[in-house]
């Protein structure tokens, strides 16, 4: 049984359960296997060799989320090519390509949790009550090991970028 975490996450201060493992910074980044397209699939070691920045949102189709991940695919570009940047949601890929495409964002690969939500689980980001994941932010080395990890506690509010920005830095 997934481990369940209580009191780090609320949504419109209503408080949430994430379910499962907790990863801290020092610990090795969960490999995952998640979709890249309808019927193809990725993990974590496809970005070997450089920096990774996984920005998690709950759904593309929404507000907070939308200026998100502008943002993220602007410090994407800002960090350059030895950065990969990661949006990880439970939208289906067509919608995360729809998304893309009409938001015209680069620099962003989209990865889609919503067969097995094995990065959900894998990070502790699943949120129980509604089936989809925490904002969240996480910055990976070269070496696959967690540097930087920021749970956002009130999902409707955007993560505090500075910080993702200066641990990438310190890393590229």
């Amino acid at each position: 049984m997934a481990q369940e975490h209580q009191g780090l996450v609320a949504f419109k201060g209503d408080p949430l359960t994430l379910v499962g493992d907790a990863v801290e910074v020092g610990d090795k980044a969960p490999n995952f296997r998640i979709a890249n397209g309808l019927a193809d699939f990725t993990s974590l070691s496809d970005c070997d060799g450089k920096v990774g920045v996984l920005n998690v949102v709950p759904s593309l189709d929404t507000a907070v989320c939308d200026l998100q991940t502008r943002r993220m695919s602007q410090i994407a570009g800002e960090l350059g090519d030895d950065l990969v940047m990661i949006t990880v949601s439970m939208d289906l890929p067509p919608a995360q390509e729809r998304w893309a495409g009409d938001a015209d964002v680069e620099n962003v690969t989209f990865l889609s949790d919503y067969r097995d939500h094995s990065f959900g689980l894998s990070y502790g980001v699943r949120i129980k009550e509604l089936g989809i994941l925490a904002r969240s932010v996480w910055v990976v080395d070269r070496d696959g090991t967690v540097r930087y990890k920021q749970i956002v506690p009130e999902t409707t509010d955007e993560p505090d970028y500075d910080p993702v920005i200066a641990a990438a830095k310190e890393l590229i």
